[in-house]
């Protein structure tokens, strides 16, 4: 019987009751604690975290709290204290404890054992397997000598072997076997599994790791035994029936996925905590921003870093409070759900080797996926990839439009036309090449081979993104790389003389110091570690040579002939970009994928952009309206549904894509198949009024018809959209009232005793009310509800010339990517804005139709609001503080279109992991409504409408000065400063009325400074002295960083 002590006045009166029963029953008693926190201090924090989980404040009555403060764990003396009355109690909770005896066996493996259906041995049946497919691989001339290929392959399987992996290997390939026999796509591979011959051989990935220069000791390390980990890509919408295979081949006891924990990382921490404790939004705001982004940032590392973080910390109670807090809270599980892809294949029965748990019906194992590894269990990811669907899906329509099946683990991988096409920016749809940042890299790169590709997409995230500017400078100029010692150059020339991959890492370590390559491997993650002691080790072995933690010798570089001082600089720059460097495996499985996307586009485009389309359906509305315009850009015309033409998914039609039926709101895909099943069986729909009514008896109702019309899907019956869903009452009335006049459940309404006043029925129109027709923004107003986006137009489209002349940003701008590719993003991964040069805090004009506004009411009981608008690349959001909602209130309501200007920001949320969309803190509005008059004079003047100010007249036309002409309008420059003396002046290749110049502009004015601008306009010859907000800071990092964007020769001080 169980008796605590925690201060509520009820366990008192419990605990005598229970001691009373003790003593007339004799059962033990035995003293608990109930213990949801570590320390007495952790209360309060605890306190907070329970407002956190419930979405409550501190100052709310009805959040959940725990009576008093001593739900911790006691100390021993502190149980004996409360307890000391009943010393039986106490010798019982330590007799209890004494027989809690458990021992956790680490290092091993339990695997099951896979039986070969022949009934061979293991090994000689892997070796078999592999065998065959080496003489697949040779039969299609592979770049190098065979000789090369049989030697690897078998010292991969001797690896495999000694490691006792070999059943891993079959296991794997197994499920992947069943995959190909049911034309489930597969990825072409992820991560170190890539770098595996043995695993190229068995269809388990598809990259010859000699062609690419892939290590195999990256995934096998024979000096550092762990579990192998492969994950597996599939097609996302058929990836359940490889799980269901494994599930059914091994035991459905033996099989099950992985429970993951969200955490509270840094900035969603203290985000997390303002709000409990209800620090004012913008507080909190300008808080979490002041935390450094960078990868494994803590909070503990920002008060070092971040003197504006620091000075929070020191200067404002309620920050030292929340930051305070937030260190205790920081990196604790948030929540708990199912991992998106891992997988657990045990050999015997899980309930004897891990705790299970019930989530969202499915049964997990309550180890998270580090855990189970280190356990000994197998852990496979079994990833969904939208773009295996996609590929499936493209390739279907091909081979129905053209007659052509595609072969994509045969394709050509050297097309000129593909790499030409990523060169110059069409990047949409591109996998891992799509967002702004890294399409205006691949500009810069101009990549001519899988090679560069492979390279873009390991330098394009945080930390290599530091050598981008030098990488590319090298890829153009080749004269200017250098090498620290010869034996760099075979590593690093293809990476221009950069350090980019892991493996260039390891044999950098390997031919310079002798190193195995599973040393090697040790060294390289010393290095990302940065431990100090084993840093310290491998720096010795490195350049003087030794035996390693196991006794193998190691030469060094020194006694290899390379001198001390080159060997020290090597090491250390090494050990700079050792930590960020990539893993080429993962980048050269991605860059296969992503070359074969370019490659459908660049031949399939109109079945490629279908396929994409289709992958949206049901959800992703705004990633459709994405591939929407991106089609349009591509000279692809997307037609809109129709009752008579469309199909269950977006189709090709004479070059053309039809918009799916099932992609509309409210029409469900049981009601598209039986329209289609009944256009079929009984032909198109002549009018309206036949499709009302043979529609009527299905499981269509009045909503989807009507959904269905407001989309457009019925205009081509002729009748106007208003009075089509005026009739759609009375025609499933009358319909429903005839068919009660049939025969009691034997008649249909064409089998009735009077069958021809029936077919009469049927034929007949409805009357239509003499009802006005929509107007145009309601038509498009209703698109939009129905399909999730504009598709005949915009209501921004008539504002297109003030659109092009004022707007420095649209939406795309403001999106960013994860770090990595997986849907899984962890805590600790940073976001990276998606346009260089869009900086934290840049100033910026955006133009958005305001779709919502929500109110919020400060701590100060001011006014502010966030608004959701949408831009014609899609919808963003902007914060307006108290002082700017004052002035501009009435203008920012919904369905107003407007210019807005304030500063960029990427914002952290709650939930454990960093927002991957930037919004905009808004300075000014201004109506669009009105602004054409300003840009009609401007375009009577020849020149370019200035930066709008927000007021109610329209901007006069630009003064001339001399051959000189300014950019804002002469009353708007703000008053004159002391300039520097030399001024810079950029030569610009483009006209100053485009969106290239106005970006220009945007970068000067983010530099502000006090040296004076111009700007030589190329095609002219006209040059532009700028207004003083466009002067910049001249400094050596502020040149560089233009030079880098505008080119060298495009800059100079005058």
């Amino acid at each position: 019987l169980e008796v605590q002590s925690n201060g509520i006045p009820d366990q008192n009166r419990v605990n005598a009751e229970v001691i009373a029963l003790s003593r007339r029953t004799g059962i033990p008693l035995v003293a608990t604690n109930d213990c949801h926190y570590m320390k007495r201090e952790d209360a309060h924090a605890h306190e907070v975290l329970l407002c956190v989980q419930t979405g409550k404040r501190m100052t709310d009555d009805d959040r959940m709290r725990l009576p008093t403060d001593a739900f911790y764990v006691k100390s021993p003396e502190e149980m004996a204290e409360a307890f000391a009355d009943l010393p039986e109690a106490l010798e019982n909770t330590v007799r209890i404890a004494e027989r809690c005896q458990v021992t956790m066996s680490f290092g091993r493996t339990l695997l099951p054992r896979f039986e070969p259906p022949d009934g061979s041995d293991n090994k000689l049946y892997l070796r078999t397997l592999c065998e065959h497919g080496l003489e697949r691989l040779l039969a299609a001339s592979p770049p190098y000598p065979e000789t090369l290929y049989r030697e690897r392959l078998d010292y991969e399987l001797d690896v495999i072997d000694q490691m006792g992996f070999t059943d891993y290997f079959l296991i794997v390939w197994d499920f992947i076997r069943f995959a190909h026999e049911k034309d489930i796509m597969v990825g072409p591979g992820r991560g170190s599994g890539a770098g595996s011959l043995a695993a190229y051989c068995l269809r388990i990935t598809n990259i010859d790791p000699l062609r690419y220069d892939l290590v195999f000791e990256q995934f096998l390390n024979p000096d550092r035994v762990s579990m192998p980990d492969f994950d597996i890509d599939f097609c996302y919408e058929r990836r359940q029936e490889v799980i269901d295979y494994v599930t059914e081949k091994y035991g459905a006891d033996h099989v099950a996925q992985v429970i993951t924990f969200g955490t509270l990382a840094a900035r969603a921490a203290v985000n997390d905590v303002a709000r409990a404790l209800n620090y004012p939004y913008d507080a909190s705001r300008a808080l979490a921003k002041s935390i450094p982004t960078e990868l494994d940032i803590t909070l503990t590392k920002a008060l070092d870093k971040s003197q504006e973080f620091r000075a929070a910390y020191d200067r404002d109670p309620q920050a030292h409070e929340i930051i305070d807090i937030a260190l205790r809270l920081e990196g604790l599980p948030r929540h708990a759900s199912t991992h998106a892809a891992a997988v657990v294949i045990a050999s015997d029965p899980l309930t004897r080797t891990v705790p299970l748990s019930r989530n969202d019906e499915a049964i997990v194992v309550q180890y998270d996926k580090n855990n189970v590894e280190l356990i000994g269990l197998l852990k496979i990811d079994f990833l969904g990839l939208r773009t295996l669907t996609v590929m499936r899906d493209a390739a279907a329509m091909v081979l129905d439009n053209h007659g052509i099946t595609i072969d994509y683990d045969n394709l050509p991988m050297d097309d000129a036309a593909v790499f030409r096409m990523i060169g110059e920016g069409r990047t949409d749809a591109v996998f891992q090449l799509e967002s702004p940042g890294m399409t205006s890299f691949m500009q810069d790169l101009r990549p001519n081979s899988l090679e560069d590709v492979i390279a873009g997409i390991s330098l394009y995230r945080p930390g290599p993104m530091e050598q981008i500017p030098r990488y590319v400078a090298a890829r153009h100029d080749p004269a200017t790389i250098r090498y620290d010692h010869p034996l760099l150059e075979p590593i690093l020339d293809v990476t221009n003389g950069c350090v980019v991959y892991q493996e260039q890492v390891m044999r950098i370590v390997r031919d310079l110091a002798g190193f195995s390559m599973g040393q090697s491997d040790n060294v390289r993650r010393a290095m990302a570690k940065k431990k100090p002691d084993e840093l310290a080790k491998s720096r010795s072995l490195f350049l003087y040579g030794g035996k390693d933690e196991k006794g193998n010798p190691v030469a060094g570089a020194i006694a290899r002939g390379v001198q001390e001082p080159v060997a020290v600089k090597i090491f250390n720059d090494v050990m700079a970009f050792a930590g960020y460097a990539f893993n080429k495996s993962h980048a050269a499985a991605y860059a296969v994928v992503a070359y074969i996307t370019g490659w459908l586009k660049i031949h399939y485009p109109v079945e490629f952009m279908a396929a994409m389309l289709n992958s949206f359906i049901g959800g992703g509305s705004k990633q459709a309206a994405h591939y929407v315009r991106a089609a349009r850009r591509m000279g692809i015309e997307v037609l809109p549904p129709d009752v008579n033409l469309s199909g269950g998914k977006f189709q090709t039609e004479g070059g053309k894509i039809r918009f799916s039926l099932a992609a509309v709101k409210n029409v469900g895909a049981g009601v598209v198949t039986e329209l289609i099943a009944d256009r079929t069986a009984n032909g198109e729909y002549a009018t309206y009024g036949t499709f009302l009514r043979r529609m009527s008896g299905t499981g269509m109702n009045r909503k989807a018809v009507e959904s269905l019309v407001k989309a457009g899907a019925c205009d081509g019956f002729g009748i106007e959209r208003a009075r089509m869903v005026a009739v759609i009452d009375l025609c499933f009335a009358q319909e429903t009232n005839l068919r009660k006049t049939q025969i009691e459940g034997q008649m249909t309404l064409f089998e009735s005793c009077d069958t021809q006043e029936a077919r009469d029925f049927a034929d007949m129109e409805p009357q239509y009310p003499d009802i006005r027709e929509f107007g145009s923004e309601m038509r498009l107003t209703m698109e939009k509800e129905m399909l999730g986006f504009y598709l005949s137009g915009h209501p921004l489209d008539r504002f297109a010339d003030v659109i092009r002349r004022y707007v420095t940003i649209d939406r795309s701008a403001l999106s960013a990517h994860p770090a990595e590719e997986n849907e899984d993003v962890q805590p600790e991964e940073v976001f990276v804005a998606s346009r260089p040069g869009l900086n934290e805090g840049a100033r910026e004009v955006m133009a958005g139709l305001v779709l919502a506004r929500k109110n919020k009411t400060t701590r100060k009981n001011d006014l502010m609001c966030f608004l959701t608008l949408e831009d014609l690349s899609g919808e963003y959001e902007a914060i307006v503080f108290p002082r700017v909602l004052r002035e501009y209130s009435a203008i920012l309501q919904p369905d107003a279109a407007v210019l807005l200007e304030g500063t960029v920001g990427f914002r952290a949320a709650s939930g454990g992991r960093e927002e991957s969309e930037g919004q905009l803190t808004v300075d000014r509005v201004r109506l669009l409504d009105g602004m054409e008059a300003a840009v009609a004079a401007a375009v009577r003047n020849g020149s370019p409408a200035g930066r709008y100010v927000a007021a109610p007249d329209p901007e006069p036309p630009l003064e001339e000065d001399s051959d000189m002409e300014s950019i804002t309008p002469a009353p708007q420059d703000p008053p004159s400063t002391e300039p520097s003396e030399s001024a810079l002046c950029v030569r610009y290749f483009g006209r100053r009325d485009d969106a290239g110049f106005y970006r220009l502009l945007g970068m000067l004015r983010f530099f502000h400074g006090d040296c004076r601008t111009e700007v030589y306009l190329d095609q002219t010859g006209e040059r532009i002295r700028l207004p003083q907000e466009y002067w910049i800071e001249r400094t050596d990092p502020v040149l560089r960083l233009i030079a880098e964007r505008m080119g060298i020769d495009n800059i100079a001080l005058v």
